[in-house]
């Protein structure tokens, strides 16, 4: 009898190469004592089966053989003993094509309503945390039927009836993963494969790249250990996390663990180039302390800064996008967000020159003689700024934070519309700041025409 043991699976997504290619091996067993060639056949969805063909030999009781596929799919593989055609094994729904990684904290693992949710795409696939794969569909995150012990330290088996009662019962855990996929397959036709990795409430220290000799037990092993066993190679991150690190404490070390994060996953991975595309935090509906408003906005800063400094990284907002509780993106807010991360990727990978990166801060500067008025400019915008009603979540300050009360009316130029105007009461005060989304719970609603939202930004000089 043939077996397949190693190299493949059904609905598995491989990592495609430069050369749009994804080299397949696969290998099993058979009983017999005679050695002899082993043979494949490749069925493409729509086309005529190739021919069979040789792709490897037996000896010994084991075989081994390989395949070369286009990017696209699905496929069925098939393989045979050359002296045996009649005895096939074969693996269905198999793509080749980009396999994202989605790491980071709650967010990113989805905490969505599982109400309109984003709909499976056959060519969508997701590697489960039960370490199989299938079609993608929500919730990707099921951290209780996870192998590593950071995930699951109680060690339930899938098969325990807590897994069935969890199941039946789960009402929440939409996430980006799936609306980003599906629409970079509609954009480019390209197969996407999802490698869930993210795990609500954790801090930057938690997914310290030191903690890999722990293998399971970490956040940083599990994610490295995940992303070998679907090949080794993958074509981005996405990570949404710093919510936990918002904090007077952690704050001040958040761009120092960022940075050091995505040094060892482009190390570890074997990709110095490999694109890592975050989400900034966004809000948090809860009572604190000043000091404790700083620290969410000093992180958002700091995210905003970093994606300009470290190449091959890029930065979204979602602080336009509505809640399903005090800290967790609504669902229909989680598929936005996810096509903002697509259009990062779709100009940033795929070349779509007519795709911007969306609204970045250049400048905020004095724009009449009277300083009563201030001009707020931004590059890569998609079109023009705009924003449901009144433009809002602006604000001016002093180097203590205390707000100027002195904004009447805030309004996107209608001559220069990548520009905002700040109407003032009286002149701008001498050493006074500008702030988008002040504090943890601010009202923004600015974004660009092709949905991409203005970052918070802290403490920014307003020049003369």
């Amino acid at each position: 009898m043939l077996r397949i043991e190693h190299g493949a699976c059904d609905y598995q997504v491989f990592q495609r190469d430069e050369r749009n290619e994804a080299v397949v091996n696969v290998s099993g067993v058979y009983h017999a004592d005679t050695a002899g060639v082993v043979e494949a056949q490749i069925v493409k969805a729509g086309d005529l089966p190739r021919n069979w063909a040789e792709a490897g030999k037996a000896e010994g009781g084991r075989w081994q053989a390989s395949v070369r596929l286009q990017t696209g799919g699905p496929y069925t593989l098939r393989f045979r003993l050359q002296h045996q055609p009649d005895e096939v094994v074969e693996i269905k729904e198999v793509l080749v094509g980009d396999l994202w990684v989605l790491a980071g904290q709650s967010n990113m693992e989805g905490v969505g309503d599982l109400v309109d949710v984003e709909q499976p795409h056959p060519l969508v696939h997701s590697y489960t945390m039960a370490e199989s794969w299938e079609m993608a569909r929500e919730p990707l995150h099921w951290l209780c039927c996870s192998m590593d012990s950071v995930h699951n330290p109680n060690g339930i088996a899938p098969g325990d009836e807590q897994h069935a009662e969890w199941h039946r019962t789960r009402n929440k855990g939409a996430g980006l993963g799936l609306p980003f996929a599906k629409a970079m397959v509609e954009a480019t036709g390209v197969p996407v494969g999802l490698v869930p990795c993210a795990h609500g409430g954790t801090s930057m220290s938690q997914w310290s790249p030191d903690l890999v000799h722990l293998g399971g037990g970490s956040l940083y092993g599990s994610m490295l250990r995940r992303v070998k066993a679907v090949g080794g190679k993958v074509k981005g991150l996405l990570w949404y996390q710093g919510e936990s690190d918002a904090n007077p404490n952690d704050a001040p070390l958040f761009a120092e663990r960022f940075t050091r994060l995505v040094e060892s996953v482009r190390a570890d991975f074997g990709d110095p180039n490999l694109p890592f595309y975050t989400v900034q935090i966004g809000r948090f509906v809860v009572a604190m302390p000043e000091e404790g408003e700083l620290a969410w906005n000093q992180v958002q800063d700091m995210q905003r800064r970093l994606a300009e400094e470290i190449p091959n990284t890029a930065v979204v907002a979602s602080i336009d996008l509505e809640l399903d509780d005090l800290i967790h993106i609504g669902t229909q807010g989680l598929k936005r967000l996810g096509r903002r991360l697509a259009n990062i990727a779709l100009r940033e990978l795929f070349g779509r020159s007519d795709i911007q990166r969306g609204p970045r801060l250049l400048e905020a500067r004095l724009d009449n003689a009277e300083g009563t008025r201030i001009r707020v400019r931004f590059a890569d915008v998609n079109g023009s700024l705009t924003a449901p009603g009144r433009v809002s979540g602006f604000s001016i300050r002093t180097a203590q934070h205390h707000p100027y009360r002195i904004i009447y009316k805030m309004e996107v130029d209608k001559v220069s519309p990548t520009d905002v105007l700040l109407h003032l009461t009286e002149p701008c005060p001498q050493n006074a700041f500008l702030w988008y989304g002040f504090g943890t719970d601010p009202y923004c609603n600015l974004t660009d025409e092709a949905d991409m939202a203005v970052p918070v930004f802290a403490a920014v000089p307003i020049e003369r």
